[in-house]
């Protein structure tokens, strides 16, 4: 936040630090609508929780899992049973300094700080608050703990975060939640998320690859066609971002949505959609398994033996879990030129005017539409 503070040329203060966050949390707030993330019911902030960090930690000293030094609050993780079971690690193969800096004040190596006092390189931090230790703030771990304690409850099901997140910070929090509260498991399911990365590169704005959403936005791209991106990847494997793989999900989402066009104008087929429901639900009932999940909704769009209004009706209910806003496209409204030119393609067909009904779809495809010729005769589709 620092370095931010300096980068836009603000100056180094609480105040500048808060004005800073609430303008990058708007900009996120607008991210996350645009690619159809529903709002959570609370967006807690750690600064205005440190109430509730501090009676945490008052619980973790009372049960004998800490211990103070002249500049912190140690969680003692030899005290702890089964600490880095998360990340399967073994307590005498932690190395000090592995991470950061070495510190003297730590009993063993993998200890971690609950409170920061405000004294040495700590004195002038720009955020402190009162608290039993004297002033200070708190450490990189316990904000997370005390917020969805107190939010979620001492236990309870899911818990997410990228995979870096596993060694320490998830370590951590299993450590000084479980230990506060005497109740294990804190969280029975774990989902860590892999890294987003370029081709044969990281992302570096020292390289010039970043990208923003507004970037890809400018460049012409739908939003939810980096959500229908993100689909095609289990969150569990590393994504590789590229333009052209976010063009050919941008090229499969629109023909998703054609598709939902072509289904709202048809009433044909007799077999009934249930395996395709149950393919669904199976791919996303297996560790979210979305890649599955949407090879089941491409098989069940393309199958003509469905019955479309049975195929559209479900993959209204898919999208609820999709996020695409299918259910947000209305019937086509073709304008009078394109429908005139669709009837004078008609005529040159059934004269079998070849030669003329092709110069005809091509005058059609200007004008933004394509022509699906079916049995039933013509759909047309945006482009």
């Amino acid at each position: 936040m620092i370095k931010a503070l300096k980068r836009e040329k603000l100056d180094i203060s609480e105040e500048s630090l808060l004005t800073l966050a609430k303008k990058y949390e708007a900009v996120w707030q607008d991210d996350m609508v645009k690619i159809n993330i529903l709002p959570a019911e609370v967006y807690c902030k750690a600064t205005e929780h440190v109430d509730d960090m501090i009676e945490m930690i008052k619980k973790i000293k009372e049960k004998g899992f800490s211990y103070e030094s002249d500049s912190c609050v140690y969680f003692d993780i030899s005290k702890f049973k089964d600490y880095g079971k998360l990340a399967r690690l073994k307590l005498e193969n932690l190395e000090a300094g592995a991470r950061v800096e070495v510190d003297k004040e730590k009993k063993n190596p993998g200890d971690f700080v609950l409170w920061f006092k405000a004294v040495g390189k700590h004195e002038k931090h720009i955020m402190q608050w009162d608290s039993p230790w004297g002033e200070g703030f708190p450490g990189w771990h316990i904000e997370c703990s005390a917020m969805s304690v107190k939010y979620l409850g001492e236990q309870f099901d899911i818990h997410t975060g990228g995979i870096e997140h596993v060694p320490v910070h998830h370590t951590n929090e299993i450590a000084q939640t479980e230990s506060s509260s005497g109740k294990t498991p804190w969280v029975k399911y774990w989902m860590h998320g892999e890294h987003l990365t370029l081709a044969k590169e990281k992302m570096s704005k020292s390289l010039g690859n970043v990208f923003l959403l507004d970037d890809l936005i400018e460049k012409g791209f739908d939003p939810l066609a980096f959500r229908y991106l993100c689909l095609g990847s289990h969150y569990r494997k590393q994504m590789i971002f590229t333009l052209e793989s976010l063009e050919g999900a941008q090229n499969s989402l629109n023909k998703l949505r054609n598709k939902v066009l072509e289904l709202m104008q048809r009433d044909e087929g007799e077999r009934a959609v249930e395996d395709y429901i149950e393919r669904f639900q199976a791919a996303i009932n297996d560790d979210l398994n979305m890649p599955q999940a949407l090879a089941a909704v491409w098989d069940m769009v393309k199958d003509e033996e469905v019955n479309s209004k049975e195929r559209y009706d479900a993959l209204i209910e898919f999208d609820r879990v999709l996020g695409l806003g299918l259910d947000d496209i209305k019937s086509l409204e073709i304008p009078e030129d394109v429908q005139r030119l669709l009837e004078e393609r008609e005529h040159a067909r059934l004269n079998k005017h070849w030669n003329d009904a092709d110069a005809i779809r091509d005058k059609i495809k200007e004008k933004g539409y394509i022509i699906d010729d079916g049995a039933k005769g013509p759909v047309l589709k945006r482009v």
